[in-house]
């Protein structure tokens, strides 16, 4: 439940990020979420409410999404990720597990990548690697790239079933819902956003994320086309590919079915080969 959570405004240099933790035990890995572009962090409550209670849970508004301040300039990805990091510093976080949704993927690459002793683990979902993408239908991109799905609830209502696919198509309070959610930070912080990844592409370092990793791909997203995940974990040596039944939502909208498939993940010990000497012959008993 929201109530569970601990909000607090960080202070960085002049950026303001605005950040929720939900508490919980020592014995596991905190998980950061990177949220989809222009969305602020409490679209991912109903994520975050699926998973295991004792999980610490970190989210945050990037600038210029929801309570965050919008910066005078953009800041592209690698910037993003070292923004991350010194949250983290401020918080008091060493080691985190990340996910990153769609926009929030890309983010959680550079971040992977950048910081590999900050990063123990990456879940990838619904999400490419930037500028060698296969993009979606043009027309499923364009409304994409408006942020009047951030600024207008009655426009989010009309395209959610054409840009999200899955459920959306099926059940049209989904999109009502998923409306009365957002907190818009106005314009500008989305197109900020957009110029973040404006020619980025992480498919030449791919290769170097060495975290194990979980790609989760929804089979009917109009946004990200099920074989950019499939490249990612092709592409990236630790990976595995796992496909859920839905659209590009379907962190939120099938949270109660994807959280487990993620707890999994981060609960499995990587497994080691031992070499064990061979046993002493057993002697026969006279």
């Amino acid at each position: 439940m929201p109530h569970s959570f601990i909000f607090r405004t960080v202070d960085l240099d002049g950026q303001t990020i605005r950040t929720a933790v939900r508490p919980g035990k020592p014995h596991l890995t905190p998980l950061l979420i990177f949220n989809g572009i222009g969305a602020n962090l409490e679209l991912v409550f109903p994520f975050v409410q699926a998973l295991d209670p004792d999980l610490e849970v970190i989210a945050f508004d990037v600038p210029g999404v929801g309570g965050s301040s919008t910066p005078s300039r953009p800041y592209r990805f690698p910037g993003l990720a070292k923004l991350t990091a010194r949250m983290l510093d401020y918080l008091d976080y060493g080691q985190v597990n990340a996910v990153g949704v769609s926009w929030g993927g890309a983010l959680a690459q550079q971040f992977a990548y950048d910081y590999p002793e900050r990063c123990k683990k990456l879940v990838l979902a619904a999400t490419a690697a930037g500028a060698f993408m296969v993009p979606g239908k043009p027309k499923v991109l364009w409304m994409m790239a408006s942020p009047r799905r951030y600024v207008q609830p009655s426009h989010v209502m009309r395209i959610a079933p054409l840009i999200y696919g899955g459920s959306f198509r099926r059940d049209p309070s989904l999109a009502a819902e998923h409306a009365a959610k957002v907190r818009s930070a106005g314009k500008l912080g989305y197109y900020w956003q957009l110029f973040a990844g404006l020619g980025w592409t992480s498919i030449h370092w791919l290769h170097k994320i060495h975290q194990p990793t979980l790609v989760l791909a929804g089979d009917d997203d109009p946004l990200i086309p099920l074989i950019n995940m499939r490249m990612l974990a092709w592409r990236i040596p630790n990976a595995q590919l796992h496909i859920i039944d839905d659209g590009h939502l379907f962190l939120i909208t099938r949270a109660e079915a994807v959280a487990p498939i993620i707890m999994k993940f981060l609960q499995e010990e990587r497994q080691r080969a031992v070499m064990h000497p061979h046993p002493e012959p057993v002697r026969p008993t006279k």
